[in-house]
Protein backbone atom coordinates (compact mmCIF):
# COMPACT_ATOMS: atom_id res chain seq x y z
CA UNK A 1 0.00 0.00 0.00
CA UNK A 2 1.69 3.29 -0.88
CA UNK A 3 1.98 6.36 1.57
CA UNK A 4 -0.37 8.12 -0.39
CA UNK A 5 -3.29 5.34 0.12
CA UNK A 6 -2.49 5.07 3.83
CA UNK A 7 -3.08 8.32 4.25
CA UNK A 8 -6.21 9.06 2.48
CA UNK A 9 -6.98 6.23 4.16
CA UNK A 10 -6.41 7.76 8.12
CA UNK A 11 -8.51 10.77 6.78
CA UNK A 12 -10.90 8.36 6.10
CA UNK A 13 -11.28 6.64 9.34
CA UNK A 14 -11.69 10.40 10.89
CA UNK A 15 -14.62 10.53 8.71
CA UNK A 16 -15.95 7.03 9.41
CA UNK A 17 -16.05 7.85 13.26
CA UNK A 18 -17.68 11.23 12.31
CA UNK A 19 -20.67 9.28 10.54
CA UNK A 20 -20.77 6.41 13.10
CA UNK A 21 -21.09 8.62 15.62
CA UNK A 22 -23.99 10.93 13.78
CA UNK A 23 -25.70 7.54 13.20
CA UNK A 24 -28.08 9.60 9.89
CA UNK A 25 -26.70 10.68 6.73
CA UNK A 26 -27.96 13.16 3.81
CA UNK A 27 -25.78 11.91 0.66
CA UNK A 28 -25.28 14.49 -1.98
CA UNK A 29 -24.07 12.86 -5.31
CA UNK A 30 -23.27 14.50 -8.69
CA UNK A 31 -25.06 12.86 -11.73
CA UNK A 32 -22.54 11.56 -14.16
CA UNK A 33 -21.09 7.83 -14.10
CA UNK A 34 -18.75 8.70 -11.29
CA UNK A 35 -20.88 10.47 -8.90
CA UNK A 36 -23.93 7.55 -9.33
CA UNK A 37 -21.02 5.29 -8.61
CA UNK A 38 -19.99 7.16 -5.41
CA UNK A 39 -23.69 6.99 -4.15
CA UNK A 40 -24.11 3.73 -5.02
CA UNK A 41 -20.81 2.74 -3.23
CA UNK A 42 -22.10 4.70 0.22
CA UNK A 43 -25.74 3.45 -0.27
CA UNK A 44 -23.82 -0.19 0.04
CA UNK A 45 -21.49 0.86 2.58
CA UNK A 46 -24.46 2.61 4.71
CA UNK A 47 -27.09 -0.39 4.80
CA UNK A 48 -24.11 -2.45 5.65
CA UNK A 49 -23.23 -0.55 8.22
CA UNK A 50 -27.03 0.58 9.88
CA UNK A 51 -26.40 3.34 8.88
CA UNK A 52 -29.92 5.90 7.96
CA UNK A 53 -29.48 7.97 4.96
CA UNK A 54 -31.39 9.45 2.09
CA UNK A 55 -29.70 11.04 -0.82
CA UNK A 56 -30.50 13.16 -3.71
CA UNK A 57 -28.19 14.33 -7.01
CA UNK A 58 -27.17 17.19 -8.27
CA UNK A 59 -25.83 18.85 -11.32
CA UNK A 60 -23.75 21.66 -10.28
CA UNK A 61 -23.17 22.15 -6.50
CA UNK A 62 -23.14 26.04 -5.75
CA UNK A 63 -23.69 28.13 -3.10
CA UNK A 64 -27.37 28.46 -3.81
CA UNK A 65 -28.01 24.45 -3.83
CA UNK A 66 -25.67 24.95 -0.33
CA UNK A 67 -27.92 27.33 1.18
CA UNK A 68 -31.26 24.94 0.60
CA UNK A 69 -29.11 22.20 2.14
CA UNK A 70 -28.27 24.30 5.25
CA UNK A 71 -31.76 25.17 5.86
CA UNK A 72 -32.67 21.57 5.80
CA UNK A 73 -30.82 21.04 9.16
CA UNK A 74 -29.72 17.36 8.21
CA UNK A 75 -27.52 16.21 10.87
CA UNK A 76 -24.54 15.40 8.69
CA UNK A 77 -24.03 16.12 5.62
CA UNK A 78 -21.54 13.44 2.73
CA UNK A 79 -20.60 14.88 -0.43
CA UNK A 80 -19.50 12.64 -2.84
CA UNK A 81 -17.69 13.60 -6.23
CA UNK A 82 -18.49 17.11 -5.14
CA UNK A 83 -17.80 19.60 -2.54
CA UNK A 84 -14.10 20.57 -2.74
CA UNK A 85 -14.84 23.65 -4.40
CA UNK A 86 -17.24 25.04 -1.40
CA UNK A 87 -15.30 24.37 1.47
CA UNK A 88 -15.25 27.69 2.83
CA UNK A 89 -19.33 28.18 2.43
CA UNK A 90 -19.17 25.15 4.34
CA UNK A 91 -17.02 26.51 7.47
CA UNK A 92 -18.56 29.75 7.19
CA UNK A 93 -21.72 28.40 8.02
CA UNK A 94 -20.73 25.60 10.61
CA UNK A 95 -21.89 22.87 8.21
CA UNK A 96 -21.53 19.22 10.02
CA UNK A 97 -20.21 17.84 6.58
CA UNK A 98 -17.78 15.34 5.14
CA UNK A 99 -16.36 15.56 2.03
CA UNK A 100 -14.99 12.99 -0.48
CA UNK A 101 -13.90 14.18 -3.67
CA UNK A 102 -11.08 14.72 -6.80
CA UNK A 103 -11.59 17.78 -7.92
CA UNK A 104 -8.67 20.40 -7.20
CA UNK A 105 -9.92 22.02 -3.94
CA UNK A 106 -11.03 25.83 -3.49
CA UNK A 107 -10.96 27.83 -0.70
CA UNK A 108 -8.88 29.65 2.38
CA UNK A 109 -5.55 28.13 2.81
CA UNK A 110 -6.48 27.52 6.23
CA UNK A 111 -9.97 25.66 4.82
CA UNK A 112 -8.33 23.27 1.83
CA UNK A 113 -4.94 22.64 3.54
CA UNK A 114 -3.71 18.71 4.49
CA UNK A 115 -3.96 19.51 8.00
CA UNK A 116 -7.01 22.36 7.88
CA UNK A 117 -7.73 22.37 12.01
CA UNK A 118 -11.40 24.33 10.47
CA UNK A 119 -12.73 21.72 8.28
CA UNK A 120 -10.35 18.24 8.93
CA UNK A 121 -13.38 15.80 7.25
CA UNK A 122 -11.99 16.42 4.26
CA UNK A 123 -10.94 13.66 1.48
CA UNK A 124 -9.15 14.69 -1.67
CA UNK A 125 -5.99 13.45 -3.49
CA UNK A 126 -4.75 16.60 -3.93
CA UNK A 127 -4.13 17.16 -0.15
CA UNK A 128 -2.04 14.65 0.05
CA UNK A 129 0.06 14.99 -3.47
CA UNK A 130 -2.02 12.74 -5.50
CA UNK A 131 -3.75 13.86 -9.10
CA UNK A 132 -7.31 13.64 -9.39
CA UNK A 133 -7.76 13.82 -12.89
CA UNK A 134 -6.19 10.81 -13.42
CA UNK A 135 -5.06 9.08 -10.01
CA UNK A 136 -8.38 8.47 -8.50
CA UNK A 137 -11.88 9.46 -9.12
CA UNK A 138 -14.35 9.91 -7.03
CA UNK A 139 -15.98 6.97 -6.84
CA UNK A 140 -12.04 6.07 -5.92
CA UNK A 141 -12.16 8.47 -3.05
CA UNK A 142 -15.68 6.72 -1.70
CA UNK A 143 -14.56 3.35 -1.61
CA UNK A 144 -11.63 4.27 0.69
CA UNK A 145 -14.19 5.77 2.81
CA UNK A 146 -16.49 3.10 2.56
CA UNK A 147 -13.96 0.43 3.49
CA UNK A 148 -13.04 2.54 6.56
CA UNK A 149 -16.34 1.90 7.60
CA UNK A 150 -16.40 -1.95 7.26
CA UNK A 151 -15.20 -4.77 5.16
CA UNK A 152 -16.16 -3.27 1.88
CA UNK A 153 -13.54 -4.36 -0.27
CA UNK A 154 -15.98 -6.29 -3.37
CA UNK A 155 -17.22 -2.64 -3.39
CA UNK A 156 -13.97 -2.02 -5.79
CA UNK A 157 -15.70 -2.72 -9.00
CA UNK A 158 -18.08 0.12 -8.56
CA UNK A 159 -15.12 2.57 -8.12
CA UNK A 160 -13.56 0.90 -11.12
CA UNK A 161 -16.82 1.61 -12.93
CA UNK A 162 -16.73 5.40 -11.65
CA UNK A 163 -13.16 5.67 -12.47
CA UNK A 164 -13.48 4.73 -16.76
CA UNK A 165 -16.31 6.87 -16.72
CA UNK A 166 -14.75 9.50 -15.56
CA UNK A 167 -11.85 8.52 -18.35
CA UNK A 168 -9.30 8.23 -15.30
CA UNK A 169 -7.26 5.41 -17.75
CA UNK A 170 -6.61 8.25 -20.67
CA UNK A 171 -3.68 9.66 -19.88
CA UNK A 172 -1.80 6.05 -19.52
CA UNK A 173 -4.08 3.71 -21.74
CA UNK A 174 -4.87 2.00 -17.92
CA UNK A 175 -5.34 2.83 -14.50
CA UNK A 176 -2.80 4.31 -12.74
CA UNK A 177 -1.90 5.13 -9.34
CA UNK A 178 -4.32 4.98 -5.83
CA UNK A 179 -6.59 3.54 -9.08
CA UNK A 180 -4.17 0.94 -9.66
CA UNK A 181 -4.34 -0.05 -5.70
CA UNK A 182 -8.12 -0.22 -5.79
CA UNK A 183 -8.02 -2.28 -9.25
CA UNK A 184 -5.76 -4.62 -7.08
CA UNK A 185 -7.90 -4.71 -4.23
CA UNK A 186 -10.98 -5.65 -6.28
CA UNK A 187 -8.61 -8.98 -8.05
CA UNK A 188 -7.82 -9.81 -4.59
CA UNK A 189 -11.76 -9.71 -3.87
CA UNK A 190 -12.44 -11.28 -6.80
CA UNK A 191 -14.81 -8.97 -8.36
CA UNK A 192 -12.52 -7.36 -11.00
CA UNK A 193 -10.51 -8.89 -13.86
CA UNK A 194 -8.59 -6.70 -16.32
CA UNK A 195 -5.83 -7.25 -19.35
CA UNK A 196 -5.13 -5.67 -22.65
CA UNK A 197 -7.63 -6.27 -25.37
CA UNK A 198 -9.32 -4.08 -28.05
CA UNK A 199 -9.56 -0.83 -26.48
CA UNK A 200 -12.64 0.37 -28.40
CA UNK A 201 -16.57 0.95 -26.56
CA UNK A 202 -19.26 -1.86 -27.02
CA UNK A 203 -17.56 -5.40 -26.97
CA UNK A 204 -20.07 -6.11 -24.74
CA UNK A 205 -23.39 -5.60 -26.52
CA UNK A 206 -22.19 -4.32 -30.07
CA UNK A 207 -21.44 -6.16 -33.44
CA UNK A 208 -18.13 -5.87 -34.04
CA UNK A 209 -18.97 -3.28 -37.33
CA UNK A 210 -20.59 -0.77 -35.28
CA UNK A 211 -17.79 -0.83 -32.77
CA UNK A 212 -15.35 0.49 -35.48
CA UNK A 213 -18.02 2.84 -37.02
CA UNK A 214 -18.69 4.63 -33.85
CA UNK A 215 -14.86 4.80 -32.58
CA UNK A 216 -14.29 8.59 -31.82
CA UNK A 217 -10.86 7.86 -29.19
CA UNK A 218 -8.99 7.50 -31.20
CA UNK A 219 -10.13 8.48 -34.67
CA UNK A 220 -10.37 5.63 -37.48
CA UNK A 221 -8.98 7.13 -40.72
CA UNK A 222 -11.88 5.39 -42.85
CA UNK A 223 -13.81 4.01 -40.76
CA UNK A 224 -15.48 6.26 -38.51
CA UNK A 225 -18.59 7.08 -39.19
CA UNK A 226 -19.20 4.77 -42.09
CA UNK A 227 -20.62 1.75 -41.77
CA UNK A 228 -20.21 0.02 -45.02
CA UNK A 229 -16.29 0.77 -45.09
CA UNK A 230 -16.20 -0.84 -41.28
CA UNK A 231 -18.37 -4.08 -42.73
CA UNK A 232 -15.70 -4.60 -45.98
CA UNK A 233 -13.03 -3.89 -43.52
CA UNK A 234 -13.92 -7.05 -41.13
CA UNK A 235 -15.00 -9.22 -44.06
CA UNK A 236 -11.40 -8.35 -46.13
CA UNK A 237 -9.65 -9.56 -42.62
CA UNK A 238 -12.55 -12.74 -43.05
CA UNK A 239 -13.48 -12.15 -39.50
CA UNK A 240 -16.53 -10.83 -37.32
CA UNK A 241 -18.80 -10.58 -40.40
CA UNK A 242 -19.82 -12.76 -43.67
CA UNK A 243 -22.99 -13.38 -45.50
CA UNK A 244 -23.69 -16.75 -43.58
CA UNK A 245 -23.18 -15.77 -40.15
CA UNK A 246 -23.84 -12.23 -40.41
CA UNK A 247 -22.20 -9.93 -37.74
CA UNK A 248 -20.44 -11.08 -34.35
CA UNK A 249 -20.26 -9.41 -31.66
CA UNK A 250 -16.35 -9.08 -29.92
CA UNK A 251 -16.81 -11.68 -27.13
CA UNK A 252 -18.03 -14.26 -29.59
CA UNK A 253 -14.94 -14.25 -30.95
CA UNK A 254 -12.06 -17.02 -29.53
CA UNK A 255 -8.52 -15.27 -29.35
CA UNK A 256 -7.25 -15.99 -32.04
CA UNK A 257 -9.78 -13.68 -33.73
CA UNK A 258 -9.59 -11.16 -31.99
CA UNK A 259 -5.41 -11.29 -32.69
CA UNK A 260 -6.31 -11.55 -36.26
CA UNK A 261 -8.40 -7.86 -35.91
CA UNK A 262 -6.27 -6.27 -33.98
CA UNK A 263 -3.26 -6.54 -36.58
CA UNK A 264 -5.10 -6.17 -39.10
CA UNK A 265 -6.92 -2.60 -37.40
CA UNK A 266 -3.70 -1.48 -36.76
CA UNK A 267 -1.84 -2.15 -40.14
CA UNK A 268 -5.01 -0.43 -41.42
CA UNK A 269 -4.76 2.64 -39.52
CA UNK A 270 -0.66 3.06 -39.55
CA UNK A 271 -1.03 2.86 -43.12
CA UNK A 272 -3.68 5.73 -43.59
CA UNK A 273 -1.00 7.98 -41.74
CA UNK A 274 -2.26 7.22 -37.92
CA UNK A 275 0.85 7.99 -35.61
CA UNK A 276 1.90 4.55 -34.24
CA UNK A 277 1.08 5.80 -30.60
CA UNK A 278 -2.33 6.71 -31.85
CA UNK A 279 -2.32 3.18 -33.60
CA UNK A 280 -1.20 1.72 -30.38
CA UNK A 281 -4.37 2.94 -28.63
CA UNK A 282 -6.01 0.85 -30.08
CA UNK A 283 -5.33 -1.95 -27.83
CA UNK A 284 -5.61 -1.27 -24.04
CA UNK A 285 -5.93 -2.23 -20.60
CA UNK A 286 -9.73 -3.39 -20.44
CA UNK A 287 -11.54 -4.25 -17.37
CA UNK A 288 -14.01 -6.80 -16.98
CA UNK A 289 -16.78 -7.13 -13.58
CA UNK A 290 -16.85 -11.04 -12.59
CA UNK A 291 -20.27 -10.86 -10.97
CA UNK A 292 -21.75 -9.60 -13.91
CA UNK A 293 -23.76 -11.62 -16.45
CA UNK A 294 -21.41 -11.61 -19.96
CA UNK A 295 -22.93 -10.28 -22.63
CA UNK A 296 -24.67 -7.17 -20.37
CA UNK A 297 -23.44 -3.76 -20.25
CA UNK A 298 -22.93 -4.31 -16.61
CA UNK A 299 -19.97 -7.30 -17.27
CA UNK A 300 -17.39 -4.39 -19.20
CA UNK A 301 -16.91 -1.19 -16.86
CA UNK A 302 -16.91 1.41 -20.45
CA UNK A 303 -20.44 -0.12 -21.15
CA UNK A 304 -21.85 -0.42 -17.26
CA UNK A 305 -20.39 3.50 -16.90
CA UNK A 306 -22.17 4.82 -20.16
CA UNK A 307 -25.51 3.18 -18.92
CA UNK A 308 -24.94 5.14 -16.15
CA UNK A 309 -24.59 8.28 -17.56
CA UNK A 310 -27.70 7.87 -20.06
CA UNK A 311 -29.45 7.52 -16.71
CA UNK A 312 -27.56 10.75 -14.81
CA UNK A 313 -28.15 12.91 -18.01
CA UNK A 314 -31.78 12.30 -18.20
CA UNK A 315 -32.29 13.19 -14.86
CA UNK A 316 -32.47 9.51 -13.32
CA UNK A 317 -29.65 9.54 -11.09
CA UNK A 318 -31.75 7.55 -9.03
CA UNK A 319 -32.35 4.60 -11.31
CA UNK A 320 -28.88 3.98 -11.96
CA UNK A 321 -28.06 4.11 -8.18
CA UNK A 322 -30.34 1.38 -7.60
CA UNK A 323 -28.73 -0.44 -10.17
CA UNK A 324 -25.47 -0.20 -8.19
CA UNK A 325 -26.73 -1.30 -5.58
CA UNK A 326 -27.86 -4.55 -7.35
CA UNK A 327 -31.83 -3.91 -8.34
CA UNK A 328 -31.91 -5.79 -11.69
CA UNK A 329 -35.29 -5.83 -12.22
CA UNK A 330 -37.06 -2.53 -12.20
CA UNK A 331 -34.37 0.09 -12.46
CA UNK A 332 -31.84 -2.15 -15.36
CA UNK A 333 -35.28 -2.57 -17.39
CA UNK A 334 -35.39 1.58 -16.91
CA UNK A 335 -31.41 2.47 -17.08
CA UNK A 336 -32.23 -0.10 -20.60
CA UNK A 337 -34.59 2.44 -22.07
CA UNK A 338 -32.73 5.55 -20.91
CA UNK A 339 -29.71 4.35 -22.79
CA UNK A 340 -31.69 3.33 -26.06
CA UNK A 341 -32.81 7.10 -25.65
CA UNK A 342 -29.45 8.09 -24.76
CA UNK A 343 -27.98 6.77 -27.81
CA UNK A 344 -30.57 7.87 -30.09
CA UNK A 345 -30.54 11.69 -28.73
CA UNK A 346 -26.68 11.01 -29.53
CA UNK A 347 -27.11 9.85 -33.15
CA UNK A 348 -29.59 13.47 -33.52
CA UNK A 349 -27.24 15.48 -31.94
CA UNK A 350 -24.33 14.70 -33.97
CA UNK A 351 -26.50 14.87 -36.90
CA UNK A 352 -27.09 18.40 -36.04
CA UNK A 353 -23.68 18.96 -35.98
CA UNK A 354 -22.75 17.22 -38.74
CA UNK A 355 -25.80 19.45 -40.80
CA UNK A 356 -25.17 22.94 -39.09
CA UNK A 357 -21.40 22.77 -39.36
CA UNK A 358 -18.62 23.29 -37.03
CA UNK A 359 -16.50 26.85 -36.44
CA UNK A 360 -12.96 26.71 -37.11
CA UNK A 361 -11.10 29.34 -35.51
CA UNK A 362 -7.39 29.88 -35.02
CA UNK A 363 -6.93 27.43 -32.06
CA UNK A 364 -10.51 26.20 -31.31
CA UNK A 365 -13.24 24.44 -32.46
CA UNK A 366 -16.63 24.71 -31.76
CA UNK A 367 -20.39 24.46 -32.18
CA UNK A 368 -23.48 26.33 -30.49
CA UNK A 369 -26.66 24.08 -30.38
CA UNK A 370 -29.38 26.41 -28.79
CA UNK A 371 -31.90 23.97 -26.94
CA UNK A 372 -31.39 21.02 -30.42
CA UNK A 373 -29.39 19.53 -27.69
CA UNK A 374 -29.70 18.43 -24.25
CA UNK A 375 -27.28 20.51 -22.23
CA UNK A 376 -26.33 17.47 -20.00
CA UNK A 377 -25.06 15.43 -23.43
CA UNK A 378 -23.47 18.63 -25.64
CA UNK A 379 -19.97 17.40 -23.60
CA UNK A 380 -20.65 13.55 -25.30
CA UNK A 381 -21.85 14.94 -28.70
CA UNK A 382 -18.62 17.60 -28.79
CA UNK A 383 -16.50 14.20 -28.38
CA UNK A 384 -18.23 12.39 -30.80
CA UNK A 385 -17.67 14.70 -33.23
CA UNK A 386 -14.19 14.09 -34.49
CA UNK A 387 -15.97 11.70 -36.79
CA UNK A 388 -17.16 14.12 -39.20
CA UNK A 389 -15.51 15.12 -41.69
CA UNK A 390 -13.50 18.38 -41.61
CA UNK A 391 -12.95 18.27 -38.21
CA UNK A 392 -9.63 19.00 -37.06
CA UNK A 393 -7.90 16.45 -34.75
CA UNK A 394 -5.06 19.53 -33.73
CA UNK A 395 -7.75 21.51 -31.80
CA UNK A 396 -10.15 21.18 -28.67
CA UNK A 397 -13.84 20.78 -29.73
CA UNK A 398 -15.92 22.95 -27.66
CA UNK A 399 -19.84 22.59 -27.36
CA UNK A 400 -22.49 25.21 -26.45
CA UNK A 401 -26.03 24.58 -25.82
CA UNK A 402 -28.69 26.41 -23.76
CA UNK A 403 -29.04 26.15 -20.08
CA UNK A 404 -31.54 27.35 -17.28
CA UNK A 405 -28.50 28.76 -15.94
CA UNK A 406 -27.03 30.66 -19.06
CA UNK A 407 -25.18 28.67 -21.80
CA UNK A 408 -23.33 25.40 -20.72
CA UNK A 409 -19.98 24.88 -22.19
CA UNK A 410 -18.26 21.92 -22.32
CA UNK A 411 -14.53 21.28 -24.11
CA UNK A 412 -13.09 17.76 -25.21
CA UNK A 413 -9.68 17.33 -26.10
CA UNK A 414 -7.09 14.62 -26.97
CA UNK A 415 -4.18 13.07 -25.27
CA UNK A 416 -1.70 14.71 -28.09
CA UNK A 417 -3.39 17.98 -27.21
CA UNK A 418 -2.61 17.44 -23.61
CA UNK A 419 0.99 16.51 -24.48
CA UNK A 420 1.69 19.28 -26.43
CA UNK A 421 0.91 21.64 -23.12
CA UNK A 422 -3.26 21.93 -23.29
CA UNK A 423 -5.11 22.06 -19.88
CA UNK A 424 -8.68 22.60 -20.11
CA UNK A 425 -9.56 22.15 -16.96
CA UNK A 426 -7.69 25.48 -16.51
CA UNK A 427 -9.18 27.19 -19.06
CA UNK A 428 -12.20 26.67 -18.80
CA UNK A 429 -11.79 27.86 -15.21
CA UNK A 430 -10.46 30.80 -15.70
CA UNK A 431 -12.26 32.26 -18.96
CA UNK A 432 -15.35 31.24 -18.10
CA UNK A 433 -14.48 33.84 -15.15
CA UNK A 434 -13.26 36.51 -16.97
CA UNK A 435 -16.79 36.80 -18.63
CA UNK A 436 -18.79 36.40 -15.23
CA UNK A 437 -19.38 32.59 -15.72
CA UNK A 438 -17.92 29.57 -13.68
CA UNK A 439 -16.09 26.10 -14.79
CA UNK A 440 -13.46 23.55 -14.46
CA UNK A 441 -12.84 19.75 -15.11
CA UNK A 442 -9.80 17.83 -16.35
CA UNK A 443 -7.40 18.39 -18.68
CA UNK A 444 -8.94 16.39 -21.35
CA UNK A 445 -12.22 17.09 -20.39
CA UNK A 446 -14.00 20.28 -18.42
CA UNK A 447 -17.50 22.30 -18.77
CA UNK A 448 -18.43 25.61 -17.48
CA UNK A 449 -21.20 28.07 -17.53
CA UNK A 450 -21.51 31.82 -18.94
CA UNK A 451 -24.14 34.57 -19.49
CA UNK A 452 -25.74 34.05 -22.82
CA UNK A 453 -24.66 37.89 -23.95
CA UNK A 454 -21.15 37.09 -23.54
CA UNK A 455 -20.64 33.70 -25.83
CA UNK A 456 -18.89 35.83 -28.54
CA UNK A 457 -16.17 37.26 -26.03
CA UNK A 458 -16.02 33.76 -24.60
CA UNK A 459 -14.97 31.95 -27.55
CA UNK A 460 -12.82 35.06 -28.50
CA UNK A 461 -10.52 34.51 -24.80
CA UNK A 462 -10.65 30.68 -24.86
CA UNK A 463 -9.60 30.95 -28.64
CA UNK A 464 -6.38 33.34 -27.28
CA UNK A 465 -6.13 31.17 -23.94
CA UNK A 466 -5.63 27.86 -25.58
CA UNK A 467 -3.19 29.43 -28.43
CA UNK A 468 -1.57 30.65 -25.88
CA UNK A 469 -1.35 27.22 -23.91
CA UNK A 470 -0.26 25.59 -27.13
CA UNK A 471 2.67 27.86 -27.94
CA UNK A 472 3.91 27.50 -24.15
CA UNK A 473 2.73 31.43 -23.96
CA UNK A 474 1.87 32.28 -20.10
CA UNK A 475 -1.65 33.29 -20.10
CA UNK A 476 -1.02 35.60 -17.19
Amino acid sequence: MSETYQQMEARAKLCAAEIQKQGQVHLVSHIDADGITSAGIMGKCFERAGIAYTHEFVKKLDERVMVRLLSENHPLLVFTDLGSSLIDFMVDNNMNAIVADHHHPNGREENVSRDSATFPYHINPHLFGANGGFEISGSGVSYILACALGDNADLADLAIVGAIGDMQNRKHGKLVGLNKEILDRGVAAGVVSYGPDLGLFGKQTRPIYRILQYSSEPYLPGLTGDEEACIRFLQNAGVGYNQLDGAKLWIELDFDERKKIITALIKYCSDRGLSSQRAGEIVRECYTLLSEKEGTEMRDASEFSTLLNATGRYDRAETGVAVCMGDRGDALADAGNLLIEHRKNLVNGLNFVRENGICQLENIQYFYSGSEIKETIVGIIAGMSSSIEGVSRNKPMIGLADSEDGIKISSRGTQDLIRRGMNLSKAMSEVTEMVGGTGGGHDIAAGGTIPPEKVDEFIARLDIYIGNQLSGRSNG
